[in-house]
């Protein structure tokens, strides 16, 4: 399935790149997201007149995620879970503990934006945790998990 980008996705392309993908991936992600339109001769074209538009509307959401990652700049957060005395969890701290934790300190975070390359976490501790908030903006934050009291 031929398409066109309009804004840039992770390990595919950018803004304006005609791409091929697998037809699932085009009918059931990238169309309803927003993210592309099928490459017809008309959709071509009515890129190509819309183009400065897409561009600065890609433009502005960078420059919105870049603002967002200010307000994360040497940010933690603590997170309290039941836990034995040795330190291990019952059960886990997964990202949706961690965007909301983030969100109840004031700094809205959404759960899909919150990446644990090496799963949840089943300990107490400090960790880095990486927060994807625009393909092209990334920010490490640290998380504390301590045992509830």
């Amino acid at each position: 399935m031929k398409l066109i980008l309009l804004q840039k996705v992770t390990n595919l392309g950018v803004l304006g790149d005609q791409v091929n993908v697998k037809p699932g991936y085009g009918r059931n992600y990238l169309v309803p997201q927003g993210k592309a339109v099928p490459a017809t001769a008309a959709n071509v074209a009515e890129f190509e007149a819309k183009r400065a538009d897409y561009e600065a509307k890609a433009k502005a959401v960078h420059d919105e995620a870049s603002g967002r990652a200010a307000k994360f700049e040497d940010a933690s957060v603590t997170v309290a879970a039941n836990a034995s005395t040795e330190g291990k969890l019952f059960g886990s701290v997964g990202a949706r503990e961690i965007a909301d934790a983030f969100t109840a300190a004031g700094k809205p975070l959404e759960k899909s934006e919150v990446i644990l390359t090496d799963g949840a976490f089943r300990n107490i501790g400090e960790y880095d945790v990486l927060l994807k908030l625009h393909a092209d903006v990334e920010i490490t934050v640290k998380v504390i998990v301590v045992a509830e009291a």
